[in-house]
């Protein structure tokens, strides 16, 4: 008899909080007197980016902020209010909650190295702010649909993830690039207690994903640096697929032939596919994907096959034979 035993992430989205009443107990407690409890927690009352206070070293990258924006790339929806999209965060690394906020403080951001390796013409290891100087940033407006059936809209700062790939010089030969974060228990506690999981988290593309011009790596948002919490201090976004693709705290580009097999697919085989596109017509195994709630209201919209985004991104996969999209 096979008897599944059911981990920390898994539960059905009826399961889940309604979000009206995960945001209504910062008022309740509040008004218990608990406020400065609740900061402590990750739930700041004020400033959006005020658990990022707990690091008094000055970035030094903080200069480059705002970029300008490129208004190629914008919504038809407002901007997500930065005090639910810098506080309700997936980062396993700190917890399998979402109010990490605080925890992900103890993420050391310099210095932090990156290198680029695998099927490429020269390997490279650099620093982040070595990276920045070699780069021109800019901001970024694109909507964003989770697996989880919730959505939000963010003002990014980063430049082309292409321009890793024009750094890199890959082999033709290279069809993939691997992304890896880093591993360091030390200064993240969930590696050390989710011991099933296949640390460090990895992600793939393909090479025509990554030097397509939607693919972002980014290093900011509403016009600051990326706070910790949100993949601090250069992550991954792609907006046409599902939120569990986007790799935070990058240190490793890997150019190879090879397809990974991808953190979520390796502890959710039956749930988390290599392609991760967003595909309302497919359904996650244990809830729809038709519809989404939006981040900071109640509402519930349709959802859009790639997101939105089909006339960037569908003809790279009008080829693709015998495999659904999302899985």
């Amino acid at each position: 008899m096979l008897i599944k035993v059911k981990r920390g992430w898994e539960m059905r989205e009826s399961e889940a909080t309604p979000e009206a009443v995960f945001l209504n107990r910062r008022t309740l407690v509040k008004a218990m007197g608990m406020g400065t409890i609740l900061a402590g927690a990750g739930l700041p009352l004020g400033n959006a980016f005020a658990a990022d206070k707990a690091d008094a070293t000055p970035d030094p990258s903080a200069s480059l902020y705002p970029a300008k924006r490129n208004d190629k790339y914008t919504v038809e929806r407002a901007i997500t209010d930065p005090k639910y999209s810098t506080n309700y965060n997936n980062f396993y690394e700190y917890s399998e909650d979402k109010d990490l906020a605080e925890d992900a403080q103890q993420l050391k951001v310099r210095p932090w190295t990156i290198t680029i390796d695998g099927m490429v013409e020269k390997p490279l290891t650099m620093g982040i702010d070595d990276l920045l100087q070699q780069v021109q940033l800019e901001e970024r407006l694109y909507r964003h649909r989770c697996v989880e059936a919730w959505s939000m809209t963010v003002p990014w700062t980063g430049f082309p993830l292409k321009n890793i790939v024009d750094l890199a010089k890959p082999l033709s030969s290279a069809t993939y690039l691997h992304m890896t974060t880093f591993k360091d228990a030390s200064m993240a506690p969930g590696q050390k207690r989710s011991f099933f999981y296949p640390w460090p988290y990895l992600e793939g593309l393909t090479m025509a994903e990554a030097n397509n011009e939607l693919a972002f790596i980014g290093t900011g948002m509403y016009g600051k640096p990326m706070p910790k919490q949100d993949g601090a201090p250069i992550r991954l976004i792609i907006p046409w697929k599902y939120g569990f693709k986007s790799v935070k705290s990058i240190v490793r580009f890997t150019f190879t032939d090879k397809r990974p097999v991808t953190f979520w697919a390796k502890v959710g085989p039956s749930e988390y596919g290599f392609w991760a596109n967003v595909n309302p017509d497919v359904p996650h195994p244990r809830w729809s994907q038709a519809t989404e709630r939006v981040l900071g209201s109640n509402e519930r919209v349709p959802t859009k096959l790639w997101n939105g985004y089909g006339e960037y991104v569908a003809a790279m996969y009008s080829d693709i034979k015998g495999e659904k999209l999302f899985m």
